[in-house]
């Protein structure tokens, strides 16, 4: 039996805590699997005199540098969260020849390129797993078991916060104040939200994808970004009486124009397979030339599910330390592909309207819609709102351009007393 393969974490938080346990509670079968024991030596931590909920026979220490010049660990595995000092701490991990593993997409998705490199350059391993999807497996399926196909669209549901969100409105009737209140008494969502609901967070889990499916750079800026703040319950009662469910999508996908990147909500027919996909559960959807269409569905946080895939990888690299193998597979962003905007990615749209109500606003309404080529499948009129009428409009398929420079005629018409919202529908035709 090889030596036991020593390991350091930086931070033992929820994940951190998670990792400990795992390799605690499954350290035989983890031994087996590896073919050596796999050890933590060191902990990386603010306070070694914090009262834990768990007890580990690990050195605490407070400075990176003594695990850095400790050359006996082998793998870092980063779990502290954050940018900074994150990053700095991981590169610096690269460069001392130490394999490292983390579950932080906010460096992956703004450092993945810097981390890579440092990588190959020091024939070390650099894996993430745990960065999209918590316990989803996403990354290895990508990057070996879909590698022989062309990825044409991933399409998921990667943020659990506002997916607890929208699923409470849509089965609870609850509007968005209430719902927010409750996903951050119960953890779900931090005091300052925007991250989740204004739709970060899901974007630098499909900026992540993105490259990795298409096998081309894509980083944070180049997603189009739209979060669930303005989504009301009536939009939801909408939504469910026209054949549909609204969740935070984050799409990629590519054709012969190059690769188009968005997050934002969208109505979702009932019978796509992410509509049932609800509370704090994610799931991702892949096309694939040769494969065709799947789907990865599971918890996307949590202690121990994104533990999990954190272990998983620790495993990984324990066994290529054990072969003597490394950098097998590193980045597979290989090619330069364009980024087109999201002005130019074409679906239908569910709009809802407060008109005036009085004759001749409707022909009004669908002339300004035809002056942009817009073409509209149903217009039904629904509750009065004081003097104004509500409508919902369903457009067939159309270029954002196009639904934008309508609605930009509306709000200049005098008998549109408010536009109540503008939302993408994920769908091919409108039936």
């Amino acid at each position: 039996m090889m030596k036991a393969i020593q390991i350091a974490l930086l931070g033992m938080g929820t994940v951190g805590t998670g990792v400990v346990k795992i390799l605690a509670n499954n350290a035989r079968s983890i031994q087996q699997k590896v073919g050596a024991p796999v050890v933590i030596k060191k902990i990386l931590v603010k306070n070694p005199d914090k009262v834990r909920n768990i007890t580990t026979e690990a050195q605490l220490v407070t400075s990176i540098d003594e695990i850095l010049h400790d050359s006996d660990i082998k793998i870092v595995v980063e779990v502290m969260g954050g940018e900074l000092p994150a990053k700095d701490y991981m590169l610096a991990a690269l460069k001392a020849g130490k394999h490292v593993v983390t579950a932080n997409k906010d460096v992956v998705a703004k450092y993945g390129r810097e981390l890579f490199d440092a990588a190959a350059e020091t024939h070390t391993d650099f894996l993430f797993e745990a960065s999209v999807g918590g316990g989803i497996p996403i990354i290895r399926p990508l990057k070996q078991c879909l590698a022989a196909n062309q990825i044409s669209e991933i399409m998921g549901i990667v943020n659990g916060t506002t997916n607890y969100m929208l699923s409470k409105m849509t089965n609870e009737q609850m509007d968005y104040s209430d719902v927010l209140a409750e996903a951050q008494a119960k953890g779900y969502a931090e005091a300052d939200p925007s991250a989740d609901v204004g739709g970060y967070d899901a974007a630098r889990k499909i900026a992540i994808l993105a490259s990795i499916g298409f096998g081309a750079r894509v980083t944070l800026e180049d997603v189009y970004i739209e979060g669930i703040t303005n989504i009301t319950i009536e939009d939801i009662e909408y939504a469910r009486e026209l054949g549909f469910v609204i969740k935070l999508l984050a799409v990629a996908k590519q054709d012969d124009r190059g690769i188009n990147v968005r997050v934002h909500p969208a109505f979702l027919p009932v019978t796509h397979p992410l509509a049932a996909v609800n509370d704090v559960f994610n799931a991702i959807f892949v096309k694939g030339d040769a494969v065709g269409e799947t789907m990865f569905y599971g918890r996307g946080a949590g202690e121990l599910p994104t533990a999990s895939a954190v272990t998983a990888d620790i495993i990984d690299v324990a066994r290529d330390i054990r072969h003597n193998v490394s950098s097998r597979i590193l980045c597979t962003c290989f090619e330069q592909k364009p980024i087109y905007p999201v002005s130019k990615t074409e679906s239908p749209y569910y709009i809802r309207l407060l008109v005036e109500d009085k004759p001749g606003v409707l022909a009004a309404i669908a002339g300004a819609f035809g002056a942009q080529q817009v073409s509209l499948h149903s217009v039904i009129q629904k509750r009065k709102v004081e003097c104004a009428t509500e409508l919902v409009l369903i457009t067939y398929r159309v270029s954002d351009e196009n639904i934008r420079l309508a609605m930009n005629t509306l709000l200049g018409m005098s008998m549109v007393s408010k536009v109540g919202n503008v939302i993408r529908v994920e769908a091919e035709q409108i039936s």
